[in-house]
């Protein structure tokens, strides 16, 4: 101990005042404690260190511990130290006794486990010393990396003695096991004095409790020994005796290699043995843990997995997943039999590379029959155990492979088969092969593999589950967004849609183009707030909502308005962002509304200048209660209008406002078509890989429609001018050169006319034609009724004008306006007109 009360000392033992008696079982004495930092310099010296080393506290603290303390390095019998005959120099000559590593070994940093050995240590001139050392290292955030634990091993002897059994002698120094707490001046004492059971695993924790009492009541460090405790590692009392060991543990592996009772003598070595690889498997399995599933992709956590076990704990790791589990369909049910498919999903090997790509090559779908060893596997659920494969089951084996023989990679070697299982279901299994030069697998390694595989078919099936919820999830998403056209009246279209990748890859962002009556085309962008299955299918509600409310020809701000009603109906988990622009390509204007959603950029034809629109923002759909305002924007031929969701230009930790002025930028750039140009903005954003959100990206190119292509009528309230509206649209197509749709046009123009003369009140009637992809002619009056199909008979006058024209027609419809209603037609155009 470091400091105590004075005692009388046994026969033979330099009495001191650190010195206390020591009896045949349990005993105390000086003890060195010393701490290195992680630069190799002694931090911690304590009194005991300066007793036994002969060198003070001052002296010691901050000078590297190799020129302190007793590494290795023989001392030849007739040297002499250096700085002998000197009172202020010091040196140590060691000569290191047993198998293990030196003490320099620890202090360098090179050992991460406990070593311990013997030493002859010269201090000044020819005072030797017989030291035992111990040292551990140390694993936290403080700057220590090693504690050296040093006394006196002839002072062992004398204190033991007086004892009358076998106790005696060195063979004592091999059953102590010592017990220590640093003084409470170190800084680092507690947390050291906490981690004694960590060091000391035979020590209870009532033990460390009074051990640890004491140091903090009495302030000094203490080290105890007992004849039943054993410390992790014991020093090493020459080559005989260390032969002797040697002999006596391979005795005992090989007892329990074979499974033979192991002799007495030889408990204490089974028990070491046992207790070592026991926790070299828990170490394993800890590696194993926390090398797989790190993602949820199915593909790569199967990577993973097999890659976690090879070469440490096989040679060979093959992997094969059901069927279903690599479509990521639904979980299989019931279980598997001769007709099962199984999918060799990964091979990893530390053969010559490319041994078994030609031969058993991922990917391959096969059956197992029902005598196989991978059958019971499977079907029991179990792992399978072959010591060493035979010939004659090689030869089964290799049966299975039409055309490839695979016995020359298979015979002689040892096969684990552990079933992958989740929730009591087998998703697959692997095969685990070792050479024929390695230790064959027995049942600790049995045990062990099933444990493996029981974390890994965990990770598998949240993996499979993972991909199958994505897969059904963006078959809705896609099932729901739009197939445009490329090109609509007055303007051509291009979108693109980039799932996300790594927070989910399918969202609820959307895009639309809808056309509207008069030729005009609304366009939007949305996103719903989050990821997965709920987001996508709320996307799909507000789609198909705005979709229908564009119908009506609403103007955008009561769309708007209208669309953040039905998000409140449909419920308040779910908040979305919208813009919602109406096209007029004859009056060369936009009409645009916004609900909490990124600007749009705006390029124009004339200069190639790009701009964000100035927009109200407006709240988010769902919020409630909140006016949405619209603004309108002429825009002239050839200009572009961009829209996008902020997954384009959103970078966690960096301005959105970085992002939109690199989409200005890029949305700018001459591009030959509307793809390329869709492109350049994707890859100037970095959206091709790596995103944390869905991206939705809509161009549209506003090429409008020449004022020659339009065609209109102001028309009493008088029957006489259907004639007139007739002869009018009969010209007109013939100026336009399309005579071939004089006949249809004219009936229906007819029936339509008839209808608004009829029922207007106060308003002329207009007529207008328009030449775009296709002939569009619209009908308008002040009547709000909406007119629908009806079933004529044989005596009805009337019912039949709007049957007429849904059977010429290529398309029909009717919306209400500011003003009254809408009835248009279309009519497709000649393809020389197109």
């Amino acid at each position: 101990m470091d400091h105590g009360t004075e005692r009388d000392a046994p026969p033979g033992h330099r009495a001191g005042p650190d010195t206390v008696p020591a009896d045949p079982v349990t005993g105390r004495v000086p003890l060195a404690v010393v701490v290195v930092d992680r630069d190799g310099l002694v931090s911690h010296w304590s009194r005991g260190a300066r007793r036994l080393f002969a060198l003070s506290k001052e002296e010691a603290i901050g000078r590297p511990a190799p020129d302190l303390l007793p590494v290795s390095g023989v001392l030849p019998e007739d040297a002499e130290p250096d700085g002998a005959g000197h009172d202020d120099s010091y040196r140590s000559y060691t000569a290191h006794d047993g198998p293990g590593p030196g003490l320099e070994s620890s202090l360098d940093g090179r050992l991460s486990y406990p070593a311990a050995g013997r030493a002859r240590l010269t201090v000044r001139a020819d005072d030797r010393v017989d030291v035992l050392w111990w040292a551990y290292p140390l694993v936290g955030p403080g700057p220590e990396r090693l504690l050296v634990l040093a006394a006196d091993a002839d002072g062992l002897r004398r204190d033991y003695a007086d004892g009358t059994d076998d106790s005696a002698g060195p063979a004592v120094v091999e059953r102590i096991a010592p017990a220590f707490a640093l003084h409470t001046d170190f800084p680092g004492a507690d947390e050291l004095a906490r981690r004694l059971p960590e060091i000391l695993p035979s020590m209870s924790v009532g033990e460390s409790a009074r051990i640890v009492a004491q140091v903090l009541e009495l302030g000094y460090p203490v080290l105890e020994f007992s004849r039943h405790d054993r410390v992790p590692v014991t020093p090493d009392w020459g080559v005989p005796r260390r032969a002797e060991r040697r002999a006596r543990r391979e005795r005992a592996a090989r007892a329990l290699a074979a499974g033979e009772p192991v002799p007495d003598e030889l408990r204490d070595e089974a028990e070491d043995l046992e207790y070592a690889a026991v926790r070299e498997r828990l170490e394993f399995l800890n590696e194993v843990s926390g090398a797989i599933g790190t993602s949820l992709d199915l593909s790569r956590t199967i990577v993973e997995v097999s890659r976690a076990v090879v070469p440490r704990f096989t040679d060979v790791a093959g992997t094969y997943l059901r069927e279903q589990v690599v479509a990521g369909e639904g979980f299989p049910d019931g279980v598997p039999d001769t007709t099962t498919m199984w999918h060799r999903v990964a091979l990893e090997h530390t053969d010559e590379p490319g041994r078994w790509d030609d031969v058993v090559p991922v990917g391959e779908a096969m059956p197992f029959p029902a005598h196989t060893p991978f059958f019971q596997c499977m079907t029991t659920g179990e792992p399978v155990l072959v010591p060493r494969i035979t010939e004659e089951m090689g030869h089964a084996i290799a049966s299975q492979f039409e055309k490839r023989d695979i016995r020359p990679l298979i015979t002689g070697r040892s096969m684990l088969l552990v079933p992958l299982k989740a929730r009591t279901v087998v998703l697959g299994f692997m095969i685990l092969l070792r050479h024929p030069e390695r230790p064959v697998f027995n049942d600790m390694d049995r045990v062990t593999g099933a444990e493996l595989a029981a974390r890994a078919g965990l990770v598998l099936d949240n993996a499979r589950m993972y991909t199958h919820q994505e897969n059904v999830a963006e078959t809705l998403q896609d099932s729901m967004l739009p197939h445009i056209p490329a090109r609509l009246a007055g303007c051509d279209i291009a979108t693109r849609y980039l799932p996300g990748t790594l927070l989910g890859r399918v969202g609820g962002d959307w895009f639309d183009a809808v056309k509207l009556p008069g030729a005009r085309t609304a366009l939007v962008v949305g996103d719903v707030m989050g990821h997965g299955l709920n987001s996508a299918a709320m996307m799909g509600q507000l789609r198909t909502a705005v979709q229908t409310m564009a119908g009506l020809d609403l103007p955008p701000a009561q769309l708007l308005r209208n669309l953040d009603d039905l998000a409140q109906r449909l419920g308040d988990t779910h908040l979305a962002t919208c813009l919602y622009a109406v096209y007029d390509p004859i009056a060369g204007e936009l009409h645009l509304a916004n609900a909490g959603h990124i600007p749009p950029v705006l390029v124009r034809a004339e200069d190639g200048a790009s701009e964000l629109i100035d927009l109200p923002t407006g709240a988010p759909i769902g919020v409630g209660g909140v006016p949405f305002e619209s603004v309108r924007v002429p825009v002239a031929p050839g200009d572009r209008l961009v829209m996008c969701t902020d997954g384009l230009v959103e970078v966690r930790g960096e301005d959105i406002g970085v992002g939109l002025a690199t989409l200005c930028e890029s949305a700018a750039h001459p591009a030959a078509s509307m793809d390329d140009a869709c492109d350049t903005i994707i890859r100037a954003l970095g959206a091709g890989g790596g995103r944390k959100d869905d991206v939705a990206l809509l161009m549209a190119r506003l090429t409008g429609i020449e004022p020659d292509a339009v065609a209109e009528w102001r028309l009493a309230r008088d029957p006489a001018e259907v004639g007139r509206a007739r002869a009018a649209v009969r010209e007109q197509l013939h100026d336009w050169g399309l005579p071939k749709l004089v006949a249809p046009a004219e009936l229906m123009v007819s029936e339509l006319v008839t209808n608004a003369v009829r029922h207007s009140h106060a308003r002329p009637v207009a007529l207008r034609l328009v030449r775009a992809d296709t002939l569009l002619c619209e009908v308008d009056d002040d009547d709000h009724e909406l007119p629908a199909l009806k079933s004529a008979g044989p005596g009805d006058e009337t019912g039949r004008g709007l049957r007429v024209v849904s059977t010429l027609a290529r398309e029909w419809g009717a919306s209400r306006t500011g003003a009254g209603k809408t009835v248009w037609f279309e009519l497709t155009l000649p393809a020389r007109h197109r």
